[in-house]
């Protein structure tokens, strides 16, 4: 249902090529993947044949080929990374072409790949309404499409499908960089920070997406004894995480690393041919080396762009070792406020740290995200803050409490809920928490709230069952430590009562585990 293409074609571009084969390529550049969608065979050949010695940055043309929009979306499903599909309008049937642009945009949700539309018979699609109702990039009729007019139009429907990808790389990069800025608890965000401030360096360099993990390599490092310690890794670099730098790199990029720190600048940058080290040092001493290794030489423009962005890089590095220090300093003050309780209880100041541990082994074994594993590791110390408020003849009594005297320790919860109810800090509010719902029961027969089941925060259920564990095998002032087994038929027999059934089990299938945290700090 199409017209042939008036094209010349010159000799050298008279070469056979099969059906979804790529050009022999000499280059450094992965090809460009193109689809050509028509249903005459003709017309497959002939711009095979006009575009056979095509190059747009370095990079030759992979053709594919479909006959009919069954066809077309099919490729198009398995094959998410064409950058341009040259589709002819009519073919099974009057608007077959239009339907697969419609289905790439709207089903296949693809806003990156350019939609070059042709058309023997321009009356059956006019390029008015075409231009107004579908989402395509260029509109051509084959009796105006000579070789010269398809080169310009591939080109430049390559050109914006590279700027669409540069700047999709950009808000990934972005996005990483936002996620380890709100993450400060997971112990990997520096590491997402890195890799989010290489894709945004990539990108300004106006590295492909392939090359960025196929050919370009990079890498950010931490420092070890004599040298630096591969902490992320991509590209050809993948899994040399745990390495030494000087292990990994040649020994030429490795002299270049290791430059950029030997400087003595607290940020400094090396250059050296085709790759690039950045090295940041905090104002407490925190070291990070990046490593770039690109696909082309820098020129003076990309320097120039690396020493700008270089300078931003340093600034995230400061301000994260800055955050970081901020949870450092708060978790050493929960930490040394919990010891001070436990020892006005006269009980063991290694208590609040295995509760610490203990909740720390639970939330991993409930696969909670790495954040909140970090945070009520930090928050659990706080669990009986609220005892120093508790007078001393209840607090130090060596037997059984009567009534009103447990109704009195009983406050301590909405003691400890006080200290913390104005802090606006992520471990603070977690410490709250903690300190006011660790004596809540999953029956709904605990205090100070009376909660039941999952209206107890998680926290305060993790709480809850390793502080009661602790309890049972340590000695306290009204009771001597209790054999194991006897801790483990109580839980048992608690399961669905005063303990969350799943946190129950998953402490008794691991019990062993928790004994050994008991045995690494045990009562003084």
């Amino acid at each position: 249902m199409t017209t042939p293409i008036p094209l010349k074609l010159s000799g050298s571009a008279r070469k056979k090529q099969g059906d979804d084969t790529p050009l022999m390529m000499n280059t450094m550049g992965q090809p460009w993947k193109v689809l050509i969608v028509d249903d005459e065979d003709e017309i497959h050949k002939l711009t095979r044949l006009v575009l056979a010695d095509y190059r747009f940055l370095n990079r030759y043309i992979e053709f594919h080929s479909a006959y009919s929009r069954q066809e077309a979306i099919e490729k198009l499903t398995t094959n998410g990374d064409f950058a341009v599909v040259l589709l002819d309008v009519v073919m099974e049937t009057d608007d077959a072409g239009l339907q697969v642009a419609k289905e790439i945009r709207e089903v296949l949700h693809n806003r990156f790949i350019r939609i070059i539309l042709r058309t023997g018979q321009p009356g059956s699609a006019p390029e008015s309404r075409v231009i107004v109702d579908y989402d395509i990039n260029d509109y051509k009729e084959k009796t105006e499409l000579t070789a010269s007019k398809l080169f310009t139009t591939v080109t430049t429907a390559l050109r914006s499908f590279q700027d669409l990808r540069t700047i999709e790389r950009n808000r990934q990069g972005l996005e990483k960089i936002i996620d380890a800025s709100k993450n400060l608890f997971d112990l990997k965000s520096q590491e997402k920070l890195a890799r989010g401030l290489l894709e945004q360096l990539t990108s300004i360099l106006r590295l492909d997406e392939d090359s960025l993990y196929m050919q370009t390599s990079s890498l950010s490092a931490t420092p070890g004894d004599d040298d630096f310690i591969v902490a992320a890794a991509t590209g050809k670099y993948e899994g040399s995480e745990g390495k030494m730098v000087s292990a990994t790199l040649t020994p030429e990029h490795a002299a270049a690393a290791i430059a950029a720190r030997n400087e003595g600048k607290a940020n400094n940058t090396v250059f050296g041919g085709d790759c690039y080290a950045g090295y940041f040092r905090s104002h407490i001493g925190d070291e990070t080396l990046l490593f770039l290794h690109g696909q082309k030489k820098l020129s003076s423009l990309d320097k120039d762009l690396i020493q700008i962005f270089s300078a931003n890089m340093a600034i995230a590095f400061e301000n994260f070792s800055l955050n970081q220090e901020l949870v450092d300093t708060q978790r050493e003050v929960i930490l040394t406020l919990g010891e001070v309780v436990e020892s006005r209880s006269k009980e063991s100041a290694n208590h609040v740290k295995r509760v610490a541990e203990y909740a720390r082994l639970l939330a991993r074994k409930l696969g909670l995200d790495s954040s909140d594993i970090e945070l009520i590791h930090m928050a659990a110390p706080m669990h009986d803050v609220g005892k120093i408020g508790i007078p001393d003849a209840i607090l130090h009594k060596p037997a059984k409490l009567t009534s009103d005297e447990y109704d009195v320790m009983k406050t301590h919860s909405e003691i400890g809920r006080y200290i913390f109810q104005h802090s606006t800090r992520p471990i603070m509010q977690a410490a709250g928490i903690i300190a006011h719902q660790h004596h809540e029961k999953w029956n709904g027969q605990g205090y100070p709230l009376g909660l039941k089941e999952n209206a107890i925060h998680m926290f305060g259920r993790i709480i809850g069952i390793v502080d009661v564990f602790d309890a049972l095998i340590c000695r306290r002032c009204y009771k001597e430590p209790w054999p194991p087994d006897d801790v483990r038929h109580i839980i048992e027999k608690e399961r669905g009562e005063h303990f969350d059934p799943q946190m129950a089990d998953l402490l008794l299938r691991h019990f062993d585990e928790f004994l050994q945290i008991h045995q690494r700090w045990p009562d003084a």
